[in-house]
């Protein structure tokens, strides 16, 4: 069997310091039980999935709804997320760290405040028209619950106002029969998991695993407040050196900067998810699933799939723009390797919290079926030369909330079973 190894992104030195810090860690405290006992008082639950409660029923019932282990299976049912209420996150440190200059001012002027109330009213029909194509398509679409997310708040340890639920890809990761929610970086982020809990306590009366990461403080100790960005040059310098906004004070990670391939599941170190969220997840996923850490030639890394999203067993879109450092680890295991063409966004559209290529952050219907821009005509031209048939959707104005078909999306169940690509 081959297996990936674990490769870190940043400098030699980077990697050193973490690894020798992790071993310290390890040895004073030690490695935590994996398992617990089951609880035997479960609730009642009026959720027409929920056994009537006078009767013993199975953890993992087979009819349980959720069930995905890749990108690419049969999709069957999926979360869509929502654009309503959308706000600005307030500039703060970790906000800017992952957001180009052009676009301070903006953070600067309208932080707390909602997103323009004319594009977000366009998002929400583009993403309403996605939804209505989906189920089309034969897909069980469940939506998050509308909040106000202009609403500040406070902890002991910052205040902020929230975001949105637009992105269910950045806080929901579905291995197998287990929702896992993250437990994000950003501070504006830190409720967000409340516009998710209807639908996740319904799959859990349904049979599903739920876990929740570990919920880290945000205190300002978990940022590098000094974090000196000024230009894309200092990104890539810092990058290079494996030096992030997030430090390494606890645990921190966004689900989208992982994504599976059956047991075998990939993630960057980014500007959102530290070493101490990756070796959570590792351990908490072992011994069933390999994590492997990989890393890109990118000036901002924040969420995989606009970087490295696979597409089906063997075949990877691979932005050339930002390579992949460890490639030939896929190349040598047979994997076909393909770099999608430049997107055809024009530079005056607004992508507030987002790069152009969104084009090639596509969903996965199936193998041979892939939802795709309906205005990157290059990109659709790819998939059709490689056999796939092309589901073409406009959701241009939902891009610039920060994400493409796949970020919109968390696939909950998937018609396949669990493989390894990597034998």
């Amino acid at each position: 069997m081959l297996r990936v190894r674990c490769l870190r992104g940043g400098s030699r030195g980077a990697e050193a310091a973490h690894y020798i810090g992790w071993r310290l860690g390890r040895v004073f405290t030690g490695w935590v039980q994996r398992s617990l006992q089951s609880t035997q008082a479960a609730t009642a639950s009026q959720n027409t999935c929920a056994a009537d409660d006078s009767k013993a029923t199975s953890p993992v019932p087979k009819d349980c709804p959720v069930c995905s282990y890749n990108e690419w299976d049969p999709l069957e049912e999926v979360i869509v997320g929502r654009a309503e209420n959308a706000c600005v996150p307030p500039f703060s440190v970790e906000v800017k760290a992952n957001t180009y200059e052009k676009y301070w001012g903006f953070y600067q002027k309208f932080g707390g405040q909602s997103f323009p109330k004319d594009h977000v009213k366009k998002a929400i029909a583009e993403i309403e028209e996605m939804c209505n194509i989906l189920k089309r398509e034969g897909v069980i679409v469940k939506r998050p619950d509308p909040i106000d997310w202009s609403v500040k708040y406070k902890t002991p340890d910052f205040e902020s106002t929230g975001m949105y639920a637009a992105m269910p890809r950045d806080i929901l990761l579905v291995v197998g029969n287990e929702i896992i929610e993250a437990p994000m970086a950003w501070r504006a982020r830190f409720f967000e998991y409340r516009a998710y809990r209807r639908i996740i306590k319904d799959y859990f009366n349904c049979g599903a695993k739920w876990t929740t990461a570990p919920k880290p403080t945000m205190a300002d100790e978990l940022y590098d407040q000094d974090y000196p960005i000024r230009s894309v040059e200092d990104r890539h310098k810092l990058a290079a050196q494996g030096k992030f906004v997030t430090t390494e004070f606890e645990p921190c990670f966004d689900a989208a900067d992982f994504i599976r391939a059956g047991r075998d599941i990939f993630v960057q170190r980014s500007q959102v998810t530290n070493y101490m969220g990756i070796e959570w997840m590792r351990r908490h996923l072992a011994p069933d699933y390999r994590v492997h850490i990989i890393s890109f030639k990118d000036p901002n890394p924040m969420h995989i799939d606009a970087t490295f999203n696979i597409i089906g067993p063997g075949l990877v879109l691979s932005n050339p723009d930002r390579p992949c450092h460890q490639i030939e680890l896929f190349k040598k295991a047979g994997w076909t390797v393909i770099r999608p063409p430049v997107p055809l966004i024009p530079d005056d559209h607004p992508l507030w919290m987002s790069s152009k290529w969104l084009s090639m952050n596509v969903l996965m219907l199936d193998e041979k079926r892939v939802m795709v821009d309906a205005n990157e005509t290059s990109i659709q031209k790819m998939f059709e030369n490689l056999g796939i048939s092309t589901i073409k959707v406009n959701i241009r104005h939902a891009n610039s909330l920060g994400g493409g078909f796949h970020c919109w999306t968390c696939d909950i169940r998937r018609r396949g079973t669990l493989q390894s690509y990597f034998d």
